[in-house]
């Protein structure tokens, strides 16, 4: 037993109202502990407490009750024996009436009533008494919301819990329930008082019993609610949305049939209110009630419910938001809001409840079957006007609809408007397909009636949808002789044949889109009736292959008619594949994917290559088997045409075989990795890439081609990439076979570190300088291989092709030096360590390419192959640092430094140091030289060549940025995380600490220029923690980039950094630091010549600058508004909006940056010159301007867009 003091403490705590929450919680728990390791019996605990629960203090015996309340609700499992729950169940019974300590009774009523059966429960004569005491002594509405919300609990249990005891009370539970929900406003006691209703009902189901002669005063209550909109939300409210509560009131309104009387009526009224609110529920309350009331009940109701369907679809219709277009519509493509929607779901429930009487309603309604009666008098869709579609559209929806909600109701929509349909459209359903050819040429020289046409179409797409669903799942399938199924059948070859005529003569007339987009989805759903239903003859099905196919091969110059044509080619591919229809999918093969094919391996068709390949992916798309089928042929084209060009020369075919790769690359490779299953697809690629290369290395012809070598390694790179190890092993092998048969360049087996690739004279003129076109382009796909490969791939000959990519790269090989760098970042991970049959390991690589020296140069600077007399031996680092006069040597050696050092900064290495400090020297060149080697430009360009500087500075874009080319994940790469945060917190300072001591202004220009770089390619995160530092360099070199026009790309992209800076809020203490310097630098980027995208940022900045301390940034206003005042007559319109908002943010400073954008724009014209208006929101567009507001108010601009 606790010591009693212990205990009095922490019941005194309790009841202590001066005690704070967290100590009167720790006092709960505490004793609640007690009783829980049996320290503490509650009978004990109830003398001990004696004095507070009978105390004439009403807080302290308020208190008191409430603790030992509290103390039973956290012991539901702990076992009490009868009497102690009687005892304490009479208790709180009795206290019930004692309205000061309310909420303690209504607590321990609770956590009694609630207990788990095993442990003690209250009696059923008790439970009595507590609803007796209920009724007698709880007036709820009058009680605070926390003590209501316990009522409604407390009656919710007894409701559950004991329903016979409390079903016994007879009349005076009905007028206990009704009077606490009378007038009830809280969200969360109405979530409990619709749940109590719904309850309520369950105890009495009888529909003769006590509820039936109380449900109008229930209903009178809950009516109240409908629609439920909260007015005010309060932060303890938030946990119930206005969904649980309308979703609450909605069971309490459908819990019972009873209720059918009331609730009905009250929801088709609703329906007629203005409010979209209500509508909505009205129409979600009708589709729930209507499932539980059940269809005789209903029935009485269907006429009003049909009207209001009605009305709510055609007046919830706005005008389409666009033109027809290749996309799926929704009928004629109006836009259906929330009503319309919730409208026709009602609309399809009733229908499948009760679908001869609501059938008999739609067939026979006079609105239905004027819009009939129309359709004949407009022949096109523009000659119908706006209300007319709309009522057109609204028709077709509903009799979609009602056709798919079962067989009986397609039979008896088909039977009631088909023949009407065909009559208007003049095709008689007796026709057969001889019948038609007689009759050809009417189809073909006169157009459909548009409205019986879209009908027609959309009845057919409805029945084809409900026999597809039937199918699906598994019900009693449709046969052919239903009512629908024959009237399909006598028509559907006429109707086919009708649409094939007249789709082909579409291009010799002016046909509307919707007119198109109808028979087109037409020829698709008849098309892709199962067979079992709808009998399609071969030749009829041919037909439709054929005529969307001449689309595709002679149409081409009508994009809708043409995009149409090939999305159901490809549905109808999709079809036949997933329906195993085995006789359309051959006559589908034949007819479609061999011509598709055929598309891009001849030249016989007039359609746009481009198209061609849209056509090519989409087709393949529909089927595995058709994808495979198509990809061959594409393969073989490319490798044809591969061969035409390096073995015949025929550069015709350049341009052409660029865009079957790219479609290889941006179509075929990602259906196949989404796919999943077809590597050897990719595998098979590769390898007839390198078997056409093997055919070619015996040609005389020399093709540079850049864009198609370009293309050409990007298939590899991502078809190699796809590949397991296994497959790329033997591309490796395969490749590495053509590579050291092809190339003109010695390549040995074998070599040591002491081996050198022999260069002949490196003269800058020569044409030694570069590889042989041939020699460039085996080298650029070996290396696409290689930087495409996994990790532990085994590379024959590894010290040999690191010597052979050095020289190439030297030569000006840039895909060489990414290889390069692409093997020494995989070989730098010990797991992942590549195997090579030479065993070349990392630190061996390292030291082939940093302090292996394979070149010499000799007395009069020319670089030869090493064992030359009276020369020095020369490497990779000697050429970056300017050992030969070979400026373009020198070039090709630090942007190949630059990719292997970009390798290993991704895995973190040390080496990465070296290669940094190697550039960091090239960009101090000029600091070493003098005037006069300056002067005879030794560090300048030559015949237009690059930069050296220039290159060893863009050397930091290469290691900063994402590369899409090589070095991503996507190749296999290992990148360490934060990787850029390191670097550019290592070198940073430097650069900082260099553009100071820098004498020379080229090389400072370079320096800005290398940390231009690091700062655009930094994660912004990493710029705002170090804004301060960085701000003088970022607007030096923003002043520095802005004066070459080569460099307005990285003008762009570090403009971009500051935008992010000044729209952090970390940002703001360095902006306001230097908010002169930052407005001087981007008013003179506003008249920058060369890029728009420059000088609209310029403005948003300017902009996001307007919103700084007034005082820091006033003395630069006038100077700000200068320069805006010139961007109003900039060419370009976003410049010039983007001026007029930065404008008037400066002009009112106490209105915010959006509030500019709602200025009115007003055009007139004064003395002959034209105006713009900028009008403030207060005068209206229509307004009289006096010259007053003009002079405020016009800028002059020139009359352009």
């Amino acid at each position: 037993m606790a010591e009693t003091s212990e205990l009095t403490q922490h019941l005194e705590c309790y009841v202590d109202t001066a005690r704070s929450p967290t100590e009167q919680a720790a006092s709960l728990n505490f004793i609640t502990s007690l009783v829980k390791r049996d320290l503490l019996t509650i009978e004990a605990l109830v003398k001990e407490m004696r004095m507070y629960l009978t105390i004439t203090d009403n807080v302290i015996r308020a208190r008191g009750i409430l603790l030992l309340a509290e103390v039973l609700t956290g012991l539901p499992s702990k076992p009490l024996d009868n009497a102690t729950i009687h005892s304490l169940i009479g208790f709180f019974t009795d206290r019930l009436a004692d309205w000061r300590a309310l909420r303690g009774a209504l607590v321990g009523c609770l956590a009694l009533l609630r207990r788990q059966v095993n442990a003690g429960t209250v009696s059923s004569s008790d439970a009595k008494v507590v609803a007796q005491s209920y009724r007698e002594n709880l007036p709820v509405q009058s009680l605070a919301q926390q003590d209501r919300k316990l009522c409604f609990e407390l009656l919710e249990c007894l409701l559950q819990r004991y329903p016979n005891e409390v079903a016994s009370l007879g009349e005076d539970l009905f007028y206990a329930i009704s009077e606490a929900i009378d007038g009830e406003k809280d969200p969360h006691c109405l979530i409990l008082t619709f749940h109590i209703v719904e309850v309520l009902v369950q105890i009495f189901p009888d529909p003769s019993g006590p509820l039936a002669s109380f449900c109008g005063d229930l209903f009178e209550f809950l009516g109240c609610y409908f629609p439920i909109h909260f007015t005010h939300l309060k932060d303890e409210d938030a946990d119930v949305k206005r969904d649980d509560l309308s979703k609450a009131l909605m069971s309490a309104f459908s819990s019972s049939a009873l209720f059918e009387p009331f609730v009905i009526p009250l929801l088709l009224e609703k329906l007629s209110s203005s409010l979209p609110l209500a509508k909505v529920d009205s129409l979600k309350y009708l589709n729930y009630c209507a499932s539980r009331y059940g269809a005789e009940r209903m029935a009485k109701h269907a006429e009003a419910i049909w009207i209001s369907i009605k009305h709510a679809i055609s007046n919830s219709l706005e005008e389409p938001a666009k033109s027809f277009t290749s996309e799926p519509l929704f009928g004629l493509g109006f836009q259906e809001n929330e009503i319309a929607t919730e409208a026709l779901i009602l609309l399809q429930k009733v229908t499948m409840q009760n679908d001869a009487l609501f059938l008999s309603l739609i067939v026979r309604d006079e609105d239905i079957n004027n819009v009939f009666n129309s359709i004949a008098s407009h022949e096109s869709y523009t000659s119908i006007p706006s209300k007319g579609r709309q009522n057109l559209h609204a028709v077709g929806r509903i009799l979609c609809i009602i056709t798919k909600t079962s067989m009986a109701s397609c039979n008896r929509v088909f039977e009631s408007f088909f023949p009407c349909l065909m009559n208007t459209l003049e095709i008689s359903m007796e026709n057969s397909s001889k019948d038609f050819t007689l009759n050809e040429n009417s189809f073909s020289s006169k157009r459909f009636n548009f409205g019986a046409l879209y009908l027609c179409v959309e009845f057919i797409a409805a029945c084809r949808d409900l026999i597809m669903r039937t199918k699906e799942l598994a019900e009693n399938f449709v046969t052919a002789d239903e009512t629908c199924c024959y009237m399909l059948q006598s028509s559907a070859t006429t109707l086919i044949n009708a649409f094939c005529s007249t789709l082909a003569k579409s291009s010799d007339k002016v046909v509307d889109d919707a007119d198109i987009y109808f028979k087109v989805k037409g020829l698709q759903i008849l098309a892709t009736f199962p067979g079992d239903f709808l009998q399609t003859p071969k030749v009829t099905f041919e037909n439709v292959l054929k005529t969307l196919m001449s689309i595709i091969l002679v149409d081409f110059d009508m994009p809708l008619l043409w995009k149409l044509a090939l999305k159901a080619l490809a549905r109808i591919g999709s079809f036949v594949d997933m329906y195993h229809e085995s006789e359309k999918a051959q006559s589908y093969i034949g007819f479609v994917v061999e011509k598709t094919i055929s598309l891009v391996s001849q030249d016989d068709f007039n359609v746009p290559f481009p198209l061609k390949l849209e056509a090519v992916s989409e087709i393949g798309a529909s089927r595995p088997n058709h994808m495979l089928r198509i990809v061959q042929g594409l393969e073989e084209a490319i490798v044809s045409n591969l061969s035409e060009i390096y073995v015949h020369g025929d550069l015709k075919s350049a341009e052409k075989t660029i865009q079957l790769l790219e479609c290889y690359s941006n179509k075929i490779i990602p259906w196949i990795e989404e796919t999943g299953g077809f590597e050897e697809v990719l595998y098979r690629f590769v390898i007839s890439i390198w078997n056409c290369i093997d055919r070619c290395k015996d040609s005389s012809i020399q093709v540079q081609e850049e864009g198609l070598l370009h293309a050409t390694m990007m298939a590899v790179k991502l078809a190699v990439g796809s590949c397991s190890e296994e497959s790329q092993n033997i591309i490796i092998q395969k490749a590495y076979g053509a590579l050291s048969s092809g190339i003109s360049m010695p390549l040995k087996e074998s070599m040591d570190d002491s081996s050198s690739i022999k260069l002949e004279n490196l003269h800058l003129s020569e044409q030694v300088d570069k590889l042989s076109p041939r020699d460039e382009w085996i080298v650029a796909l070996f290396a696409s291989v290689l930087i495409a490969m996994r990790p532990r791939i085994h590379i024959a000959n590894g010290k040999g092709t690191l010597h052979l990519f050095m020289t190439a790269l030297v030569k000006g090989c840039v895909p060489a030096a990414q290889a390069l760098g692409s093997v020494i970042n995989k070989l730098g991970t010990p797991s992942n360590e590549i195997a090579s049959s030479t065993g070349c390991t990392l630190e061996e690589s390292m030291e082939i390419i940093f302090r292996s020296k394979p070149w010499n140069i000799n007395e009069n600077e020319v670089l030869r192959g090493s064992g030359t007399s009276h020369s020095s031996k020369v490497g990779l680092t000697e050429l970056c640092l300017g050992f030969s006069s070979n400026k373009l040597l020198q070039v090709h050696a630090i942007t190949g430094l630059a990719w292997i050092g970009k390798g290993l900064l991704l895995i973190g290495h040390e080496q990465v140091k070296d290669v940094t400090k190697i550039l960091l020297e090239c960009l101090l060149a000029d600091d070493r030289v003098g005037a006069s080697e300056l002067k005879q430009g030794l560090l300048e360009t030559i015949c237009n060549q690059p930069s050296v500087m220039r290159s060893a500075a863009d050397a930091f874009h290469i290691l900063m940025s994402d590369s899409d080319v090589c070095l991503n994940r996507k190749f296999h790469a290992q990148i360490r995380p934060l990787y850029k945060q390191r670097f550019f917190s290592t070198v940073m300072p430097i650069l900082q600490s260099l553009i100071v001591k820098s004498d020379s202004s080229l090389s400072r220009s370079m320096l800005y220029r290398a940390a231009a770089h690091l700062i655009s390619n930094a994660p912004l995160i990493v710029i705002l923690s170090e804004a301060k530092k960085l701000m003088k360099v970022l607007v030096d070199g923003l002043s520095i980039l802005s004066e070459d026009i080569l460099d307005k790309d990285k003008l762009y992209s570090l403009l971009l950094v500051l935008s992010g800076i000044l729209t952090d809020k970390c940002g703001e203490e360095p902006i306001l630091e230097n908010a002169h310097i930052l407005i001087d630098c981007l008013t003179r980027l506003i008249a920058y010549p060369h890029m728009m995208l420059v000088r609209e940022t310029a403005i948003q900045c300017l902009l996001a600058m307007s919103e700084l301390p007034r005082p820091r940034i006033f003395p630069m206003k006038r100077q700000v508004l200068q320069a805006i005042s010139k961007a109003l007559d900039d060419p370009k319109r976003a410049v010039r909006q983007e001026a007029v908002r930065c404008h008037h943010a400066c002009v009112k400073p106490n209105l915010s940056p959006d509030d500019g954008i709602k200025l009115s724009v007003k055009s007139t014209t004064q003395a002959g010159v034209p105006y713009v208006v900028l009008l403030p929101p207060s005068i209206p567009t229509t307004a009289t301007l006096p010259s007053s507001v003009l002079a405020v108010f016009l800028v002059t601009v020139k009359n352009r867009r």
